[in-house]
């Protein structure tokens, strides 16, 4: 994108959070079944490296806006769209930064384009939904189109959205447990009282590997889980298990291997101001894969501790290992503070701690300072 048409960009979001003043942060309802809603975000990260040798201490920002559109022409009925478009790509672009895992892990002008090598921009997901309803405790929703299967799958309550809580990859959703976004599929939700069952498959145009390895493949995944209340509050378990066709390359470089992971997730209220979550995975490790377990975990602090219910600290971090590509760990830490100013309207600061412990070479380390805004409507 040219300088001209980023300020061009810059100066439209801007534009259109100052219009989302008029919003309660849910979205619009232009008609009783049509409403409108989405997020426009800046972001901006600074990294002080060591150990990384071709890598400079800099800052980067970008911005993101992310429209939606839903319909419901009945209470059973559901169509809804997702775009997206950016300017920049932070220290996410080629060659920022040294870290295998991100430091920011949402989407950046990049992913925008040409979506799993389908030769598609901007539209994320496009789907249709029908909810059958037995009776009040139990429903089953089936939804077919373009999807994301972390729309239905570790959507942890306190690690899980890059927009309102932990900026890194490593504590959003497991790295390890591989949960494609953007693609064909189909999803089914199963709602018993507490307990539900939801299953993903999903036709994806690449692997994402280069040249000759790269291909299309299929992803199938599913998750039970429970809600519970011990008296402190809510909270929610889940165990996930996913796996994919045999279209991966192993780390030979000689044939191709599917991949397999489990993950054991929940998020648990301490109280009024208190919750904790955490991440258990394994993944198999005949494919070639960065790391094949995961441990990661973290607390929660609520704003009504100080008064203001709607702000909040949050505290993470992540150990991932046993991979086969010469990555023996990598540590994350993570602390990040939001505070919001309306329905709308959010601002974050964020520290991050990484170290990447290599089996040969140089094993770089770091700080990532952020600052993120958010405006949701």
């Amino acid at each position: 994108m040219k300088k001209k048409s980023k300020l061009g960009l810059f100066f439209l979001l801007t534009f259109l959070g100052i219009l989302l003043q008029g919003s309660n942060g849910l979205g619009y309802m232009l008609t009783e079944q049509l409403s409108i809603g989405g997020v426009v975000a800046g972001i901006y990260q600074y990294e002080s490296i060591a150990d990384a040798p071709g890598f400079e201490n800099e800052g980067r920002g970008f911005l993101i806006f992310e429209p939606e559109i839903a319909y419901t022409p009945t209470d059973n009925d559901a169509l809804f769209a997702k775009f997206g478009i950016g300017a920049g790509d932070g220290l996410q672009a080629k060659g920022r930064s040294p870290f295998v895992i991100a430091p920011w892990g949402g989407n950046v002008e990049d992913s925008y384009k040409n979506i799993n090598g389908r030769n598609r921009d901007y539209l994320l997901t496009a789907w249709y939904k029908h909810t059958f309803t037995f009776n009040e405790n139990k429903t089953l929703g089936l939804t077919v189109g373009i999807i994301d299967s972390t729309d239905y799958m570790d959507e942890n309550a306190f690690a899980n959205d890059e927009f309102t809580q932990f900026m890194n990859q490593a504590l959003i959703n497991g790295p390890n447990m591989f949960l494609p976004s953007y693609d064909l599929g189909a999803a089914f939700e199963w709602q018993m009282g507490r307990f539900s069952v939801k299953g993903v498959g999903m036709a994806l145009g690449s692997n994402g590997e280069e040249g000759q390895f790269d291909s299309p493949y299929n992803f199938y995944g599913i998750q039970l889980g429970c809600q519970v209340d011990f008296g402190l509050g809510e909270g929610n378990y889940r165990l996930i298990v996913d796996t994919t066709s045999r279209d991966f390359i192993n780390v030979a470089g000689t044939g191709k291997e599917r991949k397999v992971a489990a993950l054991f997730s929940f998020d648990q209220q301490l109280g009024e101001t208190l919750g904790a979550w955490l991440r258990l995975g394994q993944h198999s490790d005949k494919a070639s894969v960065d790391f094949s377990n995961i441990y990661s975990g973290g607390l929660n602090i609520s704003g009504k501790l100080w008064g203001r219910e709607g702000d909040n600290v949050g505290i993470g971090c992540a150990r991932m290992g046993g991979g086969n590509r010469g990555i023996d760990y990598t540590d994350v830490f993570e602390v990040y503070a939001r505070m919001v100013f309306n329905h709308i309207f959010g601002v974050t600061g964020d520290v991050q701690y990484m170290k990447d412990s290599m089996a040969l070479g140089e094993s770089p380390r770091g700080w990532i300072f952020g600052l993120r805004l958010t405006a949701e409507f």
